[in-house]
């Protein structure tokens, strides 16, 4: 099993930026699928980027294609979400989840990933 712990969200002006990480325990990260999903108030869940085990494979959800970037350390068992042009409808909370077990034709489905942090809220003003 793995705790995932996300930081580095917070108030931002729109164009600005912010780097999130999620640092994970209790297993060596390299074994996971890893992935970031944000929640808007009032929305759903929605995928914003994954990342293969090591790093060799990533996808981005067409809002942040450009501006978003997932990388992950599996030596500093994190990985990491840069976003750069932050627009007001990038607020929301943003979580990391990890499967050992998904398949990549389904990572944007929220179902198929076992664990998940409790989020950070990122919040971007206009």
């Amino acid at each position: 099993q793995v705790q995932l712990v996300e930081s580095g969200g917070g108030l931002v002006q729109a164009g600005g930026s912010l780097r999130l990480s999620c640092a994970a325990s209790g297993r060596t990260l390299s074994s996971y699928l890893m992935v970031w999903f944000r929640q808007a108030p009032g929305k759903e869940r929605e995928f914003v980027a994954a990342i293969s085990q090591y790093g060799s494979i990533t996808d981005y959800a067409d809002s942040a294609k450009g501006r978003f970037t997932i990388s992950r350390d599996n030596a500093k068992n994190t990985v990491y979400l840069q976003m750069n042009s932050l627009k007001p409808e990038d607020t929301g909370v943003y979580y990391c989840a990890a499967s050992g077990a998904v398949i990549w034709s389904d990572i944007r489905t929220t179902s198929r990933w076992n664990y998940w942090g409790k989020g950070t809220l990122v919040t971007v003003s206009s």
